[in-house]
């Protein structure tokens, strides 16, 4: 299947659902779910691009005139109506007028400033707007070959990162020191960098640390958490390490973070919920001690987004499929002491589970 194919095959699974539902157009703004329809990365500017899928009928795009080239070079489906406009047209009214002519209700993409949306309702006062969320959730939620290949290449990248976190996480530097250096590493085996996490000591104790200008002193523990794109796909990957020696807490804490990471991934099937996964790391950690210290869900969606749907999170009912992929991501946080977490990406195969990062889960002691 050429790339043609893969996006026609998208609008079209998408319009189907529009059918079932009974609703006229989605439109959707810049962002993954734009990208992921027509493979345009369209840039999030004052000037609104909206890509509009009617149940039945043509494709079309709104956009800048400015962007014209950009989006005839990139829109990768075979048949969609380009409407460029100038710095003097109203681009809501022609987006408008583009959506009314059919049944009132119209699907929304989370993605859209809440300021163009305004704009759409005061020309469009008749259509009935909600969200189209659920039916993108559904569209995107199980990835196909080309998406497992790219997303597996972009794990082995961050592996190889991970790799080399020894090499400069070092006793006498500041968090912000290693963090820039790490990021210089993301750069090198991915397009962008996404995110770099280096909490240390205490800060460990901050899932979403920003790296600051603490010293890394002897005996701290250091969560790792990075992650960049490549071709459009997201890495994202934990691991947690100790400067010296860990303290004979923090090391039997971290054996029960292994087990709960370990059980979770042992639970990943089809069939089984999310809500199952999330509770086979849980009841780990609780059994150990420290439930009250994993202090979020075990794992989210990952794809043309770092956070997107499937959330692994307790009491979700979303019952797992062949080609979704999360991160299973358990963690404990002490605050003012010291926190751990193990992240790895994994797919859902046709029969278990495969698990796309293969760095050490052990935990990796610096001398």
């Amino acid at each position: 299947m050429n790339e043609r194919e893969r996006y026609g095959r998208r609008v079209d699974a998408l319009r189907a659902q529009l059918v079932v539902a009974g609703v006229h157009a989605a439109v959707v703004a810049p962002g993954s779910d734009l990208a992921y329809l027509c493979g345009y990365h369209a840039l999030p500017l004052e000037r609104p691009t909206l890509l509009i899928v009617r149940s039945s009928g043509a494709v079309s795009l709104v956009a800048p005139l400015l962007e014209r080239a950009r989006a005839t070079e990139e829109v990768l489906l075979e048949r969609v109506d380009l409407h460029c406009y100038g710095e003097l047209d109203d681009p809501f009214a022609l987006a408008a007028g583009l959506l009314t002519g059919g049944a009132p209700s119209v699907l929304v993409g989370d993605q859209m400033w809440a300021g163009f949306l305004l704009k759409l309702q005061h020309r469009a006062p008749e259509l009935r707007w909600s969200s189209a969320a659920g039916v993108m959730a559904l569209a995107r939620h199980r990835k196909d070959d080309e998406e497992l290949r790219l997303l597996t290449r972009v794990a082995r990248a961050i592996d190889a990162v991970h790799a080399r976190v020894p090499d400069v996480l070092r006793v006498g530097r500041t968090e912000r020191e290693v963090a820039d250096d790490l990021a210089a590493m993301i750069r090198e085996e991915h397009d962008t960098v996404d995110f770099v996490i280096v909490a240390s000591g205490p800060n460990s104790a901050s899932p979403h640390h920003e790296p600051n200008a603490r010293t890394i002193v002897e005996g701290d523990a250091v969560v790792v958490d990075i992650g960049g794109s490549r071709e459009g796909y997201r890495s994202d990957m934990t691991r947690t390490y100790v400067l010296g020696a860990a303290t004979p807490a923090f090391a039997a804490a971290y054996v029960a973070l292994q087990a709960a990471h370990a059980a979770a991934i042992a639970a990943v099937r089809p069939g089984v919920t999310a809500g199952a996964v999330d509770d086979a790391a849980r009841r780990v950690l609780e059994h150990a001690g420290l439930g009250e210290a994993f202090v979020h869900r075990t794992g989210h969606g990952i794809g043309l987004d770092t956070h997107e749907a499937p959330w692994i999170v307790a009491g979700s009912d979303v019952v797992l499929e062949p080609g979704m992929t999360f991160s299973i991501e358990p963690g404990f946080y002490v605050e003012g002491q010291h926190g751990a977490r193990i992240e790895d990406i994994v797919a859902v195969t046709s029969d278990g589970v495969a698990v796309l990062n293969s760095i050490t889960r052990e935990l990796v002691v610096i001398p």
